[in-house]
């Protein structure tokens, strides 16, 4: 190699390399003050697209962890205040195995009925005041009126990441309204009954057994009885309605009270089947019976005024804390599946971390390393590009 002044080969050598060298110094100390061994896209492409999945994913997974105890919290809430209505139901259903009992006189009986009125009411404030963020949770207006609330519980659009809570069967509203439609001491099926036209014949009623099937029970009323019922000065509503109570098939079927005006004057029957079912008039061999000329067929209502009453209210209020047990149990379930969700999420999370980590974050320790030998390098560099710049000044001793 000749001896040139013009240009310094190795001097330009040094500086590229010192140049690189320092350019790795850089990268290591960013990476070392930010954590991050990718730190920009030119860093690592492929690297950043993978790594901002996961990152989204992860932050999904970490909101949908929040979104599932939100869900315990309603689950919660609802089963709470389902506590308390049970406490209620069993207490008017005490109430009701005690109506059963004809020691009571009628004063009793309205005791009886003032305070099961009370206890329904407190489920109607119940149904009315229960909510959760504003959201009312046993009235059946949750989910704009279905009932059913939706969580997001996963970290994509999909119905996989959804969990969906069922409060349709928890509608106490409707319960506290079946047991006080009309009153405590009605509920039935009212008809209207002109004492001048009971005729003689077959008086058919019907009642719906709840899925549906209809049953037939036909009452004979007699020549005889027809006539005394119809030429009654007074209380003959009341003999209709005895001759009615005195069919066996009838009396195993329905309870049969008489209906009185304002001004106590009797204006017809009502009649309940045992069952809760609806009850409806079929044939009437004359007009001395109107199926429901004043009020609309009903099932709902307690009624405590007489022992066959009793018995057929308990059974109504025996299907109310069956419901609330189911809706209670439903509710419990969903809560464990909640937790368990959480328990899920909470693993994804530290997986996809893990994985996220792996590629984005700096390995602290071997990027130390490299940045000592950048490091030694700059400083080994820099000292041989000095070295290097003296080597023209080797021409001067040409010239002596």
């Amino acid at each position: 190699m000749g001896l040139s002044i013009n240009q310094n080969i190795a001097a330009t050598n040094a500086y590229r390399n010192l140049s690189n060298t320092q350019n790795d110094l850089s990268k290591s100390l960013e990476k070392l003050s930010s954590g991050f061994r990718i730190n920009r896209a030119a860093d690592d492409a492929a690297g950043l697209a993978i790594s901002e999945g996961l990152r989204s994913q992860v932050g999904g997974l970490k909101v949908a962890a929040r979104n599932a105890q939100d869900g315990i919290s309603v689950v919660q809430t609802a089963e709470g205040a389902l506590t308390e209505v049970h406490s209620i139901l069993q207490r008017v259903r005490d109430l009701a195995v005690q109506a059963g009992n004809d020691s009571n006189n009628a004063e009793a009986r309205k005791n009886i009925d003032t305070e099961a009125t009370q206890l329904v009411d407190e489920l109607d404030r119940i149904a009315a005041s229960t909510n959760f963020n504003g959201t009312k949770l046993l009235d059946g207006s949750a989910g704009g009126g279905s009932g059913k609330l939706t969580f997001q519980v996963g970290a994509d659009g999909d119905t996989n990441s959804q969990i969906q809570v069922d409060l349709s069967g928890a509608n106490i509203k409707t319960i506290a309204a079946d047991l006080t439609t009309g009153s405590l001491a009605t509920g039935g099926t009212k008809f209207d009954v002109d004492n001048t036209a009971v005729a003689a014949g077959n008086y058919t009623f019907s009642v719906d057994n709840g899925s549906g099937v209809t049953s037939d029970v036909v009452v004979a009323i007699s020549g005889a009885q027809a006539t005394a019922i119809s030429n009654a000065t007074t209380g003959s509503v009341q003999k209709f309605a005895d001759a009615l109570a005195a069919d066996t098939n009838f009396a195993a079927n329905f309870s049969v009270n008489v209906v009185k005006d304002a001004n106590g004057a009797a204006t017809g029957i009502e009649v309940k089947a045992l069952n809760g079912g609806t009850v409806a008039a079929g044939t009437d061999p004359g007009t001395g019976v109107d199926n429901g000329a004043t009020v609309a067929n009903t099932t709902a209502g307690l009624d405590f005024s007489s022992a066959t009453a009793a018995q057929a209210s308990i059974t109504k209020i025996d299907e109310k804390i069956s419901s609330v047990s189911t809706a209670r149990a439903n509710l419990g379930a969903l809560q464990n599946r909640f937790e368990h969700t959480i328990k899920n999420i909470n693993v994804s999370v530290e997986n996809l971390s893990a994985s996220e980590s792996r590629i984005r974050d700096t390995d602290m320790a071997s990027e130390m390393v490299s940045f000592t030998r950048a490091q030694i390098l700059s400083q080994a560099g820099t000292a041989m590009l000095a070295q290097a710049n003296q080597i023209p000044q080797g021409v001067l001793s040409l010239l002596r």
